[in-house]
């Protein structure tokens, strides 16, 4: 086996058991990427007067921005989460209660 077939045979197989690997996390959670993926769309809030209500308070409690994602609130919450991109770059969470009054302003490192 020239030195060549010998490393590219050992990086694949390498790459190989990485991907088992990260199957079997993936499995021994009981998640996987389709469950996140339910899980975010199960969030979203789609009712068009929530949302809009939602992003209204989230401007204002954040001082303006634009808003990239509206949720329902995590861990069983009631009310919302959302995202606010404001001017400078930076992103903050702004948490709302189920009548849209604002819980919490929290600086997003996401």
């Amino acid at each position: 086996m020239t030195p060549t077939v010998k490393r590219i045979t050992i990086t694949g197989a390498a790459i190989a058991v990485l991907a088992a690997g990260g199957a079997a996390i993936a499995g021994a959670t009981g998640q996987s990427a389709d469950d996140d993926d339910a899980g975010e769309a199960r969030q979203q809030v789609v009712e068009p007067g929530a949302a809009k209500q939602a992003r209204r308070a989230a401007l204002k409690a954040a001082g303006g921005g634009s808003v990239s994602e509206v949720e329902r609130a995590d861990e069983g919450g009631d009310g919302y989460e959302v995202e606010v991109r404001r001017g400078d770059g930076s992103y903050v969470e702004v948490g709302l209660d189920r009548g849209f009054a604002v819980t919490s302003v929290e600086q997003d490192t996401d």
